[in-house]
C-alpha cells in the first residue's frame, strides 16, 4: 500500500498540473470550476450569437453547449440579461486591449487617429459578435449594469484626453469643444464600419468600398482641424466651445 501511494505521488511529480489539483483546497477547486464554467457559458453565448444574431440568444441552447440542464444556467448568471451584461463587459474589454496594442506612445495625433479608426473596423470584423452588442445595441430591452456602463466610458475619457492633449499642444484646432469632436470622430468611425461589415465583411480592411476610405477620412480632418491647415484662417475665429457663455 505505501510502494503504491510512493508511486502515485512519483507519478503525480512527473505532472505539475496534477501537482497544483492535488494541492489545491476544496473552496479554491470550486470557485476555478466555477470560473471555467462561466467561460465555457460565455464562449458558448457567442456561438449562438455568431449563428442566429445577437438578439436571438438562447439559454436552453448555452446549456446544451455546455452540457447543462437550462436552469442550471441561472446558477452562473441569474438572468439573461446578466448573460448580456457580462458580454458587454467582455467587449469593453477586449476593444481596450485592442486599442492598447494598437496605438504606440510616440506616434502623432494622426497616426492615433488613423489606429482609431482601423482598430475599431478590425475589432468589428474579428468579433462581429460583440461589436453587435456593444456599439450596435441589437437587444430590445438590454441595458448594460451601472457598473458595465463606468467601464465603457472610460473609453470615451480615453479618446476625449487624447484630444484635449491635442489641442493644448497645438497640434489641432477643432472649432468644436473636444467632446463634440470626438463624438464627430465615433460618427465617422462608425459609419465607415458598419457600411463596410454590411456589405463586404470578407474584405480586409485598406480594400473595398469603405474599408479604403480610412486614409480620406482621416484627412478630412487633417484639412479642417490641423493648425495652420488652409482652413484654419478662413471664415475668422471660431468659438471652440459654442456652448459657452
Amino acid at each position: 500500500m505505501l510502494r503504491k501511494s510512493f508511486e502515485e505521488q512519483t507519478a503525480a511529480l512527473a505532472h505539475p498540473e496534477t501537482v497544483g489539483e492535488l494541492i489545491l483546497a476544496p473552496k479554491q477547486r470550486r470557485e476555478r470550476m466555477r470560473s471555467e464554467m462561466m467561460n465555457a457559458i460565455l464562449e458558448a453565448s457567442r456561438a449562438v450569437m455568431r449563428e442566429r444574431g445577437v438578439a436571438a440568444l438562447s439559454l436552453r441552447e448555452v446549456a446544451r453547449r455546455v452540457q447543462l440542464k437550462a436552469p442550471s444556467v441561472y446558477a452562473y448568471f441569474p438572468s439573461k440579461a446578466a448573460l448580456y451584461d457580462a458580454l458587454f463587459l467582455l467587449a469593453v474589454r477586449q476593444y481596450r486591449s485592442y486599442k492598447r496594442r494598437s496605438t504606440g506612445q510616440s506616434d502623432s495625433f494622426w497616426d492615433q487617429l488613423y489606429d482609431l479608426f482601423a482598430t475599431y473596423m478590425r475589432f468589428a470584423l474579428q468579433h462581429p459578435d460583440l461589436y453587435q452588442l456593444a456599439f450596435e445595441h441589437p437587444v430590445p430591452g438590454f441595458s448594460p449594469s451601472a457598473e458595465t456602463m463606468a467601464q465603457s466610458e472610460q473609453l470615451l475619457g480615453h479618446m476625449t484626453e487624447l484630444l484635449d492633449k491635442a489641442i493644448e499642444e497645438g497640434s489641432i484646432r477643432p472649432r468644436v469643444s473636444s467632446t463634440q469632436a470626438r463624438d464627430l470622430i465615433i460618427a465617422m468611425s462608425h459609419g465607415l464600419t458598419s457600411q463596410h461589415v454590411a456589405n463586404e465583411p470578407q474584405l480586409p480592411i485598406g480594400s473595398g468600398r469603405y474599408g479604403s476610405l480610412i486614409p480620406a477620412a482621416v484627412d478630412l480632418f487633417r484639412a479642417a482641424w490641423e493648425v495652420g491647415a488652409a482652413t484654419d484662417t478662413e471664415g475668422g475665429e471660431t468659438d471652440p466651445d459654442p456652448d459657452r457663455a
